[in-house]
């Protein structure tokens, strides 16, 4: 069985295929396709942004196709950058960009005012039109500085408690056992297997 993934972040697409890797998936991403058309990801939460992609790409290529949205919320900037996440800087900013307007935003803030939460909805359509909705979440904290390699996005300055590190210190695995996607595509390989 085939499934588009709506996105070219090449990070994501590394971690979906290997959290439902052994559902005998073939797994494109827009990338994979040069033509084919941006949509653009207005929606007023992380819901209507997935269900957005996912339907739109499904009817498109006419197969099963998976969207997410995700983002990182900032207890202390009363939820930000949340469905702005990947623009939070400007529109088409890198992820350095990104952090470095998020440590500047966060500039004084005691370490009680820099919890935060990655949340991740996923949406998965069928070219019948079956529709499906996972979330999840995870629990840590802004640092001081971004710190690790692995990740991407926000992943430098995101501390897991469990481990003490950031995201991007952590391997691929042990990354998609605690991580906001990696909890909702659990959920999501239940909801893969009833759609085939």
């Amino acid at each position: 069985m085939e499934l588009i993934v709506a996105t070219r972040n090449k990070g994501k697409i590394r971690e979906i295929r290997e959290a439902l890797r052994g559902l005998g998936l073939r797994i494109y991403s827009l990338s994979d396709f040069p033509d084919v058309p941006e949509i653009e990801e207005d929606g007023r939460s992380f819901a209507e942004n997935a269900l957005k992609k996912a339907r739109f790409y499904s009817k498109y290529f006419g197969k099963l196709t998976l969207g997410d949205d995700s983002g990182l919320e900032v207890d202390g900037l009363k939820g930000l950058p949340g469905i702005y996440s990947a623009r939070y800087a400007k529109e088409g900013a890198t992820s350095r960009e990104n952090n470095q307007k998020l440590l500047r935003e966060m500039h004084g803030l005691p370490v009680s005012k820099r919890r935060a939460r990655f949340k991740c909805i996923i949406a998965v359509v069928s070219h019948h039109g079956k529709e499906a909705l996972a979330e999840g979440s995870c629990r840590g904290s802004i640092g001081f500085e971004e710190k690790g390699k692995k990740g991407f996005g926000y992943d430098p300055l995101f501390v897991v408690p469990k481990y003490g590190k950031t995201m991007a210190e952590l391997s691929l695995e042990e990354k998609n056992a605690i991580s906001h996607r990696g909890k909702a595509l659990r959920k999501i390989r239940r909801v893969i297997r009833s759609f085939s």
